[in-house]
């Protein structure tokens, strides 16, 4: 785990997934995200997934919230100010 994470990121990461409050098409849900292991380039990270559809913004507000970069299948957000290095996998 990255010393750089939040606590509630690490917490994320510690226990392999969480749900969230999520905001789809004018209603609220509650959505599972799993954490995986990512590989982008030469750069393995870890993140948040859910194989849902989610707008990108609210994709944006979940990764700002949680701390780490978020996918849905319609794409990826990550924290304001980082990039995959900064989430690099054990």
């Amino acid at each position: 785990m990255q010393v750089g994470l939040s606590g509630r990121a690490q917490e994320v990461i510690r226990q392999g997934s969480v749900k969230l409050r999520v905001n789809r098409s004018g209603m609220f849900q509650q959505i599972t995200f799993t954490v995986r292991k990512v590989k982008l380039g030469n750069i393995e990270y870890v993140e948040l997934f859910t194989d849902r559809i989610i707008e990108l913004a609210e994709l944006a507000k979940i990764a700002e919230e949680v701390g780490l970069p978020a996918e849905a299948s319609n794409g990826r957000a990550f924290p304001k100010g980082t990039a995959a290095t900064d989430f690099k996998a054990n």
